[in-house]
């Protein structure tokens, strides 16, 4: 390369950009002659405005499929669009800009944005949830869902914004109010339509072991989300009123400690046993407690409130009458939306008995090899409260003032009570889960729309797979008005039913987006299939998706429901697979000035500014340099400076007749000078490093690798000049090695110094495993200024390594054995110092 060529990125970048899409580089074909590798990013909202918190997932999951191409592997690496949602709409609300004509100019923006950054694709692939090629097969689900009795329809409490006019899932509500406009969500009842993925439960929690790849803490998410649990269903008589209270308990062996009850606000017994004295104290708490999330209802330290109804249920097992309360820390949709309360050995229901003077009753007491004392872990020891006259206790031990139980081990109580009430035919053992069915409907427009039909003699009838799509109209008004907008279009709603012929209504309710998203990686597979959602054998191929990437925020509801839909379809032998993603990545998010990125803060750092003020290579280096790829990270401008100046270092590191392309690995070692060894012994070292490091997705560490190894380079050049076999080999594996990270200055400088092909399709770097091995020193070993060993060591081994293996040392270990070691160091290459007694 010529001495005096400079680097300038801005116009290298969009010729390898220009090339790559001109060649579709990274389009694929089945290939079974190399293993097939499934690499995806989580499917993006078309937001149209990329910044470079946004780039971290992009450029992580590019550099996999790029690093996967150079191992030999048949890489897929599509892209598509969650089209659909909310913003879009509220956006048109707001300025009248059509939802259809703001998504797909997005997401012609954000392409655009990918490309400038250098994030390659198989646009071949492409696929929007907002175009009817995409959303028939939505619709097409929902029918399978319905023929299997898995979808249905039921009235149901929805979290319902007044603003946006819609339902809210639970963690769309923020303190009480909705996440996008501020409103304060109310709860409003709608006969809407569900999935019952409930019927799935025990199937998604037993598959996670089929998930060693998967992050633990996603893992227990996905556990603590489900909430299975074991215990039992109990029937309380009401007093006065026919029927019982049933409660579903993981603790029925405590029953005998149970001195009252409560209910949920909104559970359907409370107007029928309310008493005329406390109905207008009833009715007010109610009202109250559904303008709150369940969240906030379920707050560890919120206050407990809550009103007697009036009325009494009779414990089953003591006999005795005990009062029914409500109170907004039980939930309708948990269990049975009542419970049997425990004060004696539950927090809330103690906490709850304080506050209203309610008895106490201890059931379960520790062993006697536990020692009671006033204050320590609640789970191990008695805890008295001030005013208290009864310890709370929820930890093991074994049963008190429990008749039968009494002395029994709480290893065995829970199932003889279990036995007990099933022998008195008052309740019997269950299993129980927090999961309840997925809610899918939208008052919305800008959905898939939901492919039913109701006729007022046939009632529910589902269209004909062969009408489907059920096209989304055009021309439709965007106002508030408390429901779809659908529902103003006559054309639209005004149908004839498919089955009497009779006039009849169209559902004006469209799809929850995460319909969308729980089958997109399978049409990724087939992408322009007409007659079917995809070919079962072309996704057989690619499937399971081999890395997914994508931010933890997806950790439960969109895996989920992604992994639902994979087991229904495996049910119906589309799919050979049970779990749609072996391997997961969840990376952590980039702040800047100690916020997450956005507009409204000021903070951004938009993807053209990077690009223009300083390369894409800068920025994609930074973001894998940043830190530990599952941390958040703090964005730095000098940082990205830094990195820029690296890459103008490994610019100069070709200048001269440098060549690329050779490999030294068929020459001896021997034939070698010492400095060029030493060279070598960096450059395989750094190989080993960053393969290791890559596959760990340690992006941080590998790119420190590089910038020593880079230094080594320096330093020979500086001493020996570029054209020697020994530099020819580094510069080859320093561009080989960045190829995945930097593509752009290493696909010109290959180039440019003369290397085959293009880079991108080069072999993965191989390392020599004697010359990767660690350089080995002599140390000796001081005991109290006197050396008494010498040891060898690796080179590079830490401080905590150098003084492990000196006391380890046989002759050490005689010396310093019965003493007090009082200090420990090491020289790096010279010495262990060791002090003591």
């Amino acid at each position: 390369m010529d001495k005096d060529q400079r680097y300038v990125p801005q116009n290298i970048e969009p010729k390898w950009q220009q090339f790559w899409h001109e060649n579709k580089t990274y389009y694929a074909k089945r290939d079974d002659s190399k293993p097939k590798f499934y690499a995806l990013v989580m499917f993006p909202y078309p937001s149209g405005d990329l910044h470079m918190g946004h780039m971290r997932n992009y450029t992580i999951g590019d550099l996999t499929a790029r690093y996967k191409t150079m191992r030999g592997y048949n890489v897929m690496n599509p892209m598509g669009w969650d089209a659909f949602g909310l913003p879009a709409e509220n956006a048109a609300i707001k300025d009248g800009k059509h939802p259809a004509i703001r998504t797909l100019q997005n997401i012609v923006d954000m392409k655009d944005q990918f490309a400038k950054m250098g994030i390659v694709y198989d646009w071949d692939r492409e696929v929007a949830s907002c175009l009817p090629d995409y959303y028939r097969w939505t619709q097409w689900m929902f029918l399978q869902m319905y023929r299997k009795g898995l979808a249905y329809r039921k009235k149901a409490a929805a979290n319902w914004c007044p603003f946006d006019q819609t339902v809210l899932a639970n963690e769309q509500v923020v303190n009480g109010r909705c996440e996008r406009c501020g409103t304060e969500v109310i709860k409003k009842d709608l006969t809407q339509w569900f999935f019952r993925i409930t019927d799935y439960a025990d199937r998604l929690i037993d598959d996670l072991d089929l998930l060693p790849e998967w992050p633990e803490r996603v893992k227990t998410m996905q556990k603590n989300w489900i909430g299975r649990s074991y215990g039992a269903k109990v029937d309380f008589p009401l007093v006065g009123h026919e029927g019982e209270i049933a409660v579903y308990t993981t603790r029925p062996d405590t029953i005998y400690g149970a001195t009252f009850m409560v209910l949920a606000p909104e559970h359907p017994l409370v107007e029928q046993i309310t008493t005329a004295e406390q109905k207008d104290l009833v009715e007010s708490y109610v009202v109250q407690a559904r303008r709150q999330s369940e969240i906030e209802r379920l707050t560890a330290d919120k206050d407990k409130t809550g009103v007697w109804t009036g009325a009494y249920a009779r414990n089953p097992i003591t006999g005795k009458n005990i009062p029914v309360w409500i109170a907004d820390y039980v939930l309708v949709t948990y269990g049975t939306g009542a419970i049997m309360a425990v004060p004696g050995g539950d927090e809330r229901d103690y906490d709850f008995a304080l506050k209203y003077d309610l008895p106490i009753v201890a059931v379960v007491e520790p062993d006697t090899s536990v020692e009671p004392v006033e204050s320590g872990d609640p789970s191990v020891v008695p805890v008295l409260k001030a005013g208290a006259r009864v310890p709370l206790y929820t930890g093991p031990g074994h049963m008190v003032n429990s008749g039968p139980l009494n002395g029994m081990p709480t290893t065995e109580s829970k199932a003889a009570m279990i036995k007990l009430l099933e022998e008195r035919g008052t309740g019997q053992g269950t299993v129980n889960y927090r999961l309840r069915d997925w809610l899918i409907s939208r008052q919305r427009y800008w959905g898939a729309p939901i492919p039913i039909i109701y006729c007022p003699e046939c009632g529910a009838q589902p269209v004909p797979e062969s009408d489907l799509p059920v096209i989304l109209p055009l021309d439709v008004e965007f106002r508030p008005g408390g429901e779809s907008p659908l529902a103003r279009v006559e054309s639209f709603v005004d149908v004839t039913c498919p089955n009497c012929g009779g006039p009849a209504k169209r559902e004006t309710d469209t799809m929850d987006t995460f319909v969308d998203s729980s089958w997109y990686f399978l049409r990724f597979c087939d992408p322009h299939n007409d007659l079917a959602p995809f070919d079962p054998e072309k996704v057989n191929y690619w499937m399971g998706v081999d890395q997914y990437t994508g931010g933890v925020e997806h950790a439960i509801l969109h895996l989920m429901y992604a992994r639902f839909f994979t087991k229904m379809l495996a049910d119906d032998g589309m799919v050979n697979v049970q779990e749609p993603f072996n391997r997961l990545f969840t990376q952590g998010m980039i702040t800047k000035d100690g916020a997450k990125m956005s507009k409204s803060k000021g903070n951004v750092v938009p993807v053209d500014a990077m690009v223009d003020s300083q390369s894409a290579d800068t920025g994609r280096l930074f973001i894998l340099f940043i830190g530990p790829p599952d941390e958040d990270a703090e964005w730095n401008d000098r940082g990205a400076d830094g990195m820029h100046r690296f890459l103008n270092r490994v610019w100069r590191l070709f200048e001269g007749e440098v060549t690329v392309g050779g490999s030294g690995q068929d020459r001896a070692i021997s034939d070698y000078s010492a400095s060029d060894r030493d060279l070598l012994r960096r450059v395989h070292m750094t190989i080993k490093k960053v393969t290791e490091d890559i596959e760990r997705f340690h992006f941080n560490t590998a790119v420190s690798a590089i910038m020593e190894m880079a230094n080594a380079m320096q330093a020979y050049r500086d001493a020996h000049g570029p054209k020697t076999y020994a530099y020819s080999e580094a510069a080859t594996s320093l561009l080989l090695l960045l190829a995945p990270m930097t593509p752009h200055i290493t696909a010109e400088l290959w180039k440019q110094a003369g290397g085959e092909g293009h880079i991108h399709t080069q072999p993965w770097p191989t390392f020599n495993a004697e010359l990767a091995a660690a350089e080995r020193v002599e140390i000796a070993v001081q005991v109290n200024g006197k050396v008494r060993e010498r040891i060898i060591l690796d080179a590079e081994a830490t401080e905590e390594e150098a003084i492990a293996a000196a006391l380890a040392s046989e002759k050490v270990a005689a010396i310093v054995a019965g003493k007090e070691v009082r200090q420990a160091r090491y020289v790096p290459g010279r010495l262990v110092s060791v002090v003591v007694n």
